[in-house]
């Protein structure tokens, strides 16, 4: 038995990504043992986020500006295509891309109704004025590459580059347990030394 309030708490930590019961009810056992002060600032974050934060106009992304720094500042000759937002993040964590992104909010997956129209692929097409290459950086599963290569077909005859990241074995992994899916990409996808 405990408090309704607890459990209300609970259930709505429950409900970020990844969060199980156990995590969900250290969060909000910690959100108690909070002083009055260190729980406003905690809520006041939250909803300051909420109001702020919002998608590009341009690349989709999240930014508190009508347009994203990247956007402004940005080699405009490369876009990478990514799924989502934190897809940005994990690029920008290497320090080396210098180019635009574009953030598609979903990829294709038509058994779940999802098509061109519910992406943001007709304004990805809208950007390519004076872009030379289009990296398609969506996930390696089905939907991703469906998403890339419907991409390739729209983007390839108007004369731009189209890539995608090379797939393969994983730095520090060992090739007895590679998967044969990713073994076969890896030797497909081999690059002369």
């Amino acid at each position: 038995m405990q408090p309704e309030a607890l459990s209300a708490l609970i259930a709505e930590f429950r409900k970020l990504p990844a969060v199980g019961l156990k995590t969900a009810t250290r969060y909000a056992y910690a959100l108690i043992d909070m002083s009055e002060a260190e729980a406003s600032e905690f809520a006041d974050a939250i909803m300051r986020a909420k109001a702020e934060i919002h998608f590009c106009s341009e690349c989709g992304n999240y930014t508190d500006r009508e347009v994203c720094e990247r956007c402004l500042t940005a080699d405009k000759r490369v876009i990478c295509v990514v799924a989502e937002p934190r897809d940005v993040t994990a690029f920008e964590k290497l320090g080396t891309y210098d180019g635009l992104y574009h953030v598609l909010h979903g990829t294709l997956d038509f058994q779940k109704g999802i098509g061109a129209e519910q992406i943001r692929i007709k304004e990805l097409l809208t950007r390519l004025d004076g872009v030379e290459e289009v990296i398609v950086a969506t996930n390696p599963d089905v939907s991703g590459e469906m998403t890339a290569a419907y991409i390739a077909r729209l983007i390839k005859p108007l004369g731009i580059k189209v890539t995608r990241l090379a797939h393969g074995i994983p730095v520090g992994s060992e090739i007895e347990y590679t998967d044969e899916m990713t073994l076969g990409k890896a030797l497909s996808d081999r690059k002369e030394i």
